[in-house]
């Protein structure tokens, strides 16, 4: 595996491959020391031109924890605000030794005109490219969801589990890897949300389309993922106000206590509490957030680590 830039790059074997290897790195962030020596000497680029918490310092950590030197390249307050091209602080890291690049860009498809140029021989993450895919965050919800609803010994697919994604589906690259990867899996993945936040194109991409969020929850799921809002990419005339989205979309109390006690909660953060989720369903023994954050460590772990390591070994 040369680059990492969509779920499609993924055959299903490969996907489980990389679920099963992220057990294995499970195992080593429960250590009392937590590192492998297997990417000692490499240099890795975090190369961020949008803002995030969880995905950069769990790449960052995922890196450390694999022993590879880590640069944190953050767009503010760097040459890119000067008016530097993409292409020259690619070059510029290039120069600098810089062997895997795990880019998150607010243009759709800025990874792969990374990946596919002259500009650079590094390996490419795509950490999150506009509203087109976010694929490592698709393969730590599937870990989590493998390991929550199947138990920790599962080692195979997903086949049979059926999960709702609810909300801002036409702006969300987290949405769209998961559709692709949770059904690769096996998994039955319905959505819901405002006619205005679906894409066109959404009956190919899932199994059921549910106008109604009530509806929907009248059927059994073996997960619920709510998604935040992505006012950023968006206008006015795409949704209603926050309190009516709230009310119509929103898993709030009352819809939280109409779900199964066996049906886990998912959100790939950040939560706006109160507006897409509740308080009550995020902090519940039913909410699998934190463990999604924990599992992000692992997965990137492995992820690295078929892109660099392994690929160092097949050469």
């Amino acid at each position: 595996m040369r680059h990492l830039l969509s779920i499609n790059d993924l055959s299903k074997e490969e996907a489980i491959e990389l679920l099963n290897l992220a057990v294995e790195m499970q195992q080593v962030n429960l250590r009392e020391i937590k590192k492998l020596p297997a990417l000692n000497g490499r240099t890795v680029a975090n190369l961020f031109f949008e803002d995030s918490t969880r995905t950069r310092i769990s790449f960052e950590l995922a890196a450390k924890r694999l022993s590879a030197d880590v640069i944190n390249f953050s767009a503010k307050g760097s040459s890119v605000s000067k008016g530097e091209s993409l292409k020259d602080t690619v070059q510029t890291l290039e120069a600098m030794g810089v062997e895997a690049l795990i880019v998150r860009h607010n243009l759709s498809g800025a990874v792969n005109t990374i990946a596919n140029s002259t500009w650079s021989n590094a390996a490419v993450i795509n950490a999150g490219d506009g509203t087109h895919e976010h694929p490592t965050q698709a393969l730590l919800d599937a870990l989590t969801l493998r390991q929550r609803v199947l138990g920790n010994s599962s080692i195979g697919d997903i086949s049979g589990l059926r999960v709702l994604i609810v909300g801002d589906i036409l702006h969300s690259r987290v949405a769209r890897s998961n559709l692709l990867l949770l059904r690769k899996l096996g998994a039955i993945v319905s959505v819901s949300g405002p006619a205005t936040l679906l894409p066109e194109s959404i009956n190919n991409l899932c199994d059921e389309v549910f106008y109604d969020l009530d509806e929907a929850l009248d059927r059994r799921f073996d997960a619920v993922m709510m998604l935040r809002i992505q006012a950023e990419r968006m206008n006015s005339a795409f949704m209603p106000n926050p309190a009516e989205y709230a009310f119509g979309w929103g898993l709030g109390d009352t819809r939280f206590n109409r779900l199964q006690s066996s049906t886990v909660v998912m959100h790939p953060g950040p939560m706006n509490r109160g507006l897409e989720i509740s308080s009550s369903a995020a902090d519940s023994k039913q909410s699998v957030i934190l463990e999604q954050v924990t599992n992000g460590v692992a997965m990137r772990m492995a992820v690295l680590y078929k892109v660099l390591a392994q690929e160092k070994k097949n050469d």
